[in-house]
């Protein structure tokens, strides 16, 4: 079979949960003995174009930075995405067998579509996320939520086959009035399911780990009230973005300099031996899409905190009192209180992501995309 993978990122030149997927997809493809183009924008100096066995790389549109000063994507990528997803397609539409790709940001997905009209090529297209009205509008502010709601429905009637990682984004494509199929997947973590480490004893004293984008909806700047909270506890917040001034405001502002690290971006492996050794990852954002650290965390044996929000499907991945706990607001007294009853919890997180590892990982996730084109 001959497959179009269509994203706008390509790992490892561009690091994202997305971008994994779709790396991944795209080698387990061609070890199946399937053919794969990848579509992309360009992302790398010329000279050093990416090399990756079996996979045929198509940049399609020009180097150009995704995110704007307050991290918010930028219009003009995506279009001049979409166009060349666009031209591509129509130039070949008897070269592939399937296409598959990303919902968002959506231009790429009105450009397959044009290009394919008339045709019976499969499509299949993962939703990440589908956003609310409401969000919509505090994202762009209403004339220009109104429109983005609009483009996101379309692309909703548009998509034939439909691949989710959680029920709150399956749920709201039925509610945006999808008719095709659904298939949900469970599992983004990209790590050997076969692979689990025992896990390791929490450091004295105990410390909670953020790890993520210091965004507004992440909400890192209200870890340091929680922690002024909780006496004789530490934080380190990792990551880096447009918030981490306000998140190293407020360690100012409390006087917690000494307990509260903000490190900004930091490697992998750091960000591993910090997660292994946490006394529980606190994630406070208010929207996810799926909530990727969670797993990671629990593969390390590390219980989560995460917070009750109509746009977290992160909720869904913590078993309360077993993995994790689900603090009713992002408010410093309920997520220091969540982190408490997180803290004892060590031993059942690691036996909660035994008894799953497959079904987590992005291998069992590939399992039933394959079996989906099959």
């Amino acid at each position: 079979m001959r497959v179009c993978i269509a994203y706008d990122c390509l790992f490892p030149w561009t690091v994202g949960g997305a971008e994994r997927w779709y790396r991944a997809l795209a080698e387990r493809l061609v070890a199946e003995g399937h053919e794969v183009t990848y579509l992309t924008r360009l992302q790398w100096e010329p000279g050093a174009e990416p090399e990756i066995p079996g996979v045929r790389v198509v940049a399609v549109s020009r180097a150009d930075p995704l995110y704007d000063d307050d991290g918010r994507r930028r219009i003009a990528p995506p279009l001049r995405f979409g166009a060349g997803v666009l031209r591509h397609l129509a130039r070949r539409r008897r070269a592939y067998d399937a296409v598959h790709l990303c919902s968002f940001p959506f231009f790429s997905l009105l450009g397959v579509r044009l290009a394919l009209a008339g045709t019976r090529l499969p499509v299949a297209v993962d939703w990440f996320e589908v956003w609310s009205r409401g969000y919509w509008e505090e994202y762009l502010g209403r004339a220009g939520g109104v429109v983005g709601h609009l483009v996101q429905r379309l692309c909703v009637l548009l998509t034939p086959r439909a691949f989710v990682f959680s029920t709150l984004h399956e749920r709201r494509l039925r509610d945006e009035g999808l008719r095709g199929e659904v298939v949900r997947l469970r599992g983004l973590w990209g790590g050997d399911p076969t692979d689990v480490p025992e896990p390791r004893p929490a450091a004295e004293p105990p410390t909670v780990v953020f790890a993520g984008r210091h965004i507004p909806e992440k909400r890192a700047a209200t870890i340091p009230a929680a922690i002024a909270l909780l006496p004789g506890h530490r934080a380190r917040i990792l990551g880096d973005g447009p918030e981490r001034h306000a998140v190293q405001g407020e360690v100012s502002r409390l006087g917690l300099a000494d307990r509260v690290e903000v490190p900004g971006f930091v490697d992998a492996g750091e960000v591993a031996e910090a997660m292994a050794t946490a006394s529980c990852l606190l994630l406070p954002s208010v929207r996810e899409g799926y909530g990727l650290v969670v797993v990671e965390a629990a593969r390390l044996g590390t219980p989560s905190v995460v917070v009750s929000a109509p746009d977290n499907a992160a909720v869904e991945l913590v078993e309360v009192g077993v993995n994790g706990v689900i603090a009713p607001d992002g408010s410093p007294e309920s997520l220091a209180a969540a982190v408490r009853a997180a803290e004892p919890l060590r031993a059942t997180t690691a036996e909660w992501f035994r008894r799953q590892a497959r079904e987590l990982s992005v291998d069992g996730s590939l399992d039933a995309v394959l079996s989906a084109y099959r």
